[in-house]
C-alpha cells in the first residue's frame, strides 16, 4: 500500500507540525487514533464510499461519531481530508503521525512474539538491552506463538531480529535447495 502511504503522508506531517506547535501530541494522537478507528469501522465504510455523499456531508457524519473526541484543529483536518476525497486515509496518516511522534519522543515500540511467555527479568533485560542498541527509550509488548518451537521473533520499527527456531529451520532448508 505505498501509495496510500504516500497520499496521508503530507497530512501526517501537517498534523504533527500543528501539534508540535500546540505542543499537544499527545491530544492529536488521541484525536486521530478515534478517527482512524471510525473510518475502519464497517458502517463507516459505507458513508465514505457512498457516491451520492458529498465530502462535507461525510466529514459531518464522521465528525459527529467523533463527538468531543475531535477538538477544532481535529475537525478542520476532517474537513480538509473530506475536501479532497481523503478520508479513507485516515489510518494511515495516524500510523505515520505515530511514527513522527516516536521519533519526536525518541521511543520505539518493540514486538517480541516468542513460543513460551517471556519471565519478566528476561523481558527487563531485553528492554535495556535494545534501549543501549538503538539508543531510543523502549515500549516492549510480548505475544506467544506457540508454532515458532523454540526461541523469539524482535519487531522494532524496520528491525526484526528472527531468533525463532522455525526461522532457523527455514533459513537450514533455503540453503540447501540452493
Amino acid at each position: 500500500m505505498a501509495e496510500l502511504s504516500t497520499l496521508a503522508r503530507p497530512y501526517a506531517k501537517a498534523a504533527f507540525q500543528a501539534a508540535v506547535e500546540a505542543g499537544d501530541l499527545q491530544a492529536w494522537s488521541n484525536m486521530l487514533s478515534v478517527a482512524s478507528q471510525v473510518t475502519n469501522n464497517e458502517d463507516m465504510d459505507a458513508i465514505l464510499s457512498h457516491p451520492r455523499l458529498t465530502g462535507e456531508q461525510q466529514a459531518q457524519a464522521l465528525i459527529e461519531i467523533c463527538g468531543d473526541n475531535l477538538n477544532a484543529a481535529g475537525q478542520n483536518l476532517v474537513n480538509v481530508l473530506a475536501e479532497n476525497k481523503r478520508l479513507p486515509l485516515l489510518p494511515q496518516i495516524f500510523e505515520q503521525f505515530e511514527h513522527l511522534k516516536a521519533e519526536q519522543e525518541k521511543s520505539v515500540d518493540v514486538e517480541i512474539i516468542s513460543a513460551f511467555e517471556v519471565a519478566d527479568d528476561t523481558k527487563q533485560k531485553l528492554t535495556q538491552a535494545l534501549e543501549a542498541k538503538l539508543a531510543k527509550e523502549v515500549r516492549v509488548t510480548t505475544s506467544v506463538d506457540q508454532t515458532l518451537v523454540g526461541g523469539a521473533i524482535i519487531r522494532a520499527g524496520d528491525l526484526v531480529v528472527d531468533g525463532s527456531v522455525r526461522g532457523k529451520l527455514a533459513k537450514l532448508a533455503e540453503a540447501m535447495n540452493s
